[in-house]
């Protein structure tokens, strides 16, 4: 046999084996950010149908939806509750670190008393930073007096954030149990509830958060792009597998030319090439 018929392995088993197994590891990697974006995709459109389901239904007494104090269900969210008693304005609260449009402010609480004498936390809206040193609202609209109707739609109890405080008359979150344990009567703890209309109507009243949007988003998307991500590194493995028996399929002295990377041609080059077809005529 010829040197020139020489032939080298067609690769080292090791080193394939190290590529397919970093392959195969991304290839995972894709398929767990693939289905992340399935479950993200997946609650969002649970939410989407609770918002079309429940958010313009006709409201109903809050105990039909809550049967007990400390109940709540997730599919429950957004659902028109009628509230009627009276607002325990002086037990008001502030939650801070609120965000709407963009804008930083507080939202404001009071929990109200129904006419069974059970207590509902509830959300009357939004208000805007101050100009004061600590920020406070310039002015916090006072709920109306006496018996009031409520309409409203309950969102879920948020939790409680621990070491995290503030100062008198301001909460860093709504705990509704922490809320409800601060008053001398019997309350809803899972849930509170977020106004939509007052009658009597108070003027001026903080402002509303928009209907939630609808949209899925890019999550499907995103999901597909990691799939497609897994497979082609498989592609690619392959690719780079066929390539490399191509080239071991040729003679040694050849093996190292074919495996160096081309040269770009610039256009010298060209200039060259055609100066040379030139010269030959």
């Amino acid at each position: 046999m010829s040197d020139t018929e020489v032939r080298r392995p067609v690769t080292g088993w090791r080193r394939w084996s190290a590529y397919l197994a970093l392959t195969v590891v991304f290839a995972l990697a894709c398929g767990l950010l693939s289905w992340w974006q399935w479950a993200r995709r997946a609650d969002t459109a649970a939410e989407n149908l609770r918002v079309e389901q429940n958010y313009d239904a006709t409201p109903v007494p809050v105990g039909e939806v809550l049967p007990r104090l400390d109940a709540w269900d997730e599919d429950d969210e957004w659902t028109r509750v009628v509230l009627t008693g009276e607002y325990l304005s002086e037990d008001a609260l502030l939650v801070r670190n609120r965000v709407l449009g963009g804008s930083p402010g507080f939202e404001q609480l009071v929990p109200f008393r129904q006419e069974n004498g059970t207590v509902v936390v509830v959300d009357r809206g939004w208000l805007p930073l101050g100009n004061g040193v600590d920020s406070l609202p310039d002015a916090v609209p006072a709920p109306p007096d006496g018996q009031v109707t409520v309409v409203a739609r309950l969102r879920g109890a948020e939790p409680r954030l621990p070491g995290r405080t503030a100062p008198e008359g301001q909460i860093p979150s709504i705990d509704v149990a922490s809320i409800v344990a601060g008053l001398d009567a019997r309350g809803y703890t899972g849930a509170y509830a977020v106004v939509a209309s007052e009658d009597p109507a108070a003027t001026p009243m903080p402002a509303a958060a928009p209907r939630p949007q609808e949209d899925e988003g890019m999550h499907l998307s995103y999901a597909l792009q990691w799939i497609a991500f897994g497979v082609l590194a498989f592609v690619g493995l392959f690719w780079a597998w066929r390539r490399e028996r191509r080239i071991a399929a040729l003679p040694v002295e050849e093996q190292a030319a074919a495996r160096a990377p081309k040269r770009r041609h610039d256009d010298a080059d060209v200039e060259d090439a055609i100066l040379d077809r030139l010269d030959a005529r």
